[in-house]
């Protein structure tokens, strides 16, 4: 299964987003940021890549004014 990495500079948008895609029913984890990804607080939100069109969605609706990019893992 391919999995896609939400990043963020800020900690409280990360858990915004997380929280936001699990009232969607989206299963995520928060996990530890890669280091070869070097722009995030820390944290980031994986997702299974089939559910990246609802991420997208919730982005261009909210106007996550930290968000770094997805990344595809």
């Amino acid at each position: 299964m391919k999995y896609t990495l939400a990043v963020f500079r800020a900690r409280t948008q990360t858990i915004m987003f997380a929280n936001l895609m699990k009232s969607y029913n989206v299963p995520i984890v928060i996990i530890n940021t890669p280091r070869s990804i070097n722009v995030s607080c820390g944290i980031s939100v994986k997702f299974a890549s089939i559910n990246k069109s609802i991420a997208n969605n919730i982005i261009a609706r909210r106007r996550f004014d930290s968000f770094a990019g997805f990344y595809d893992i």
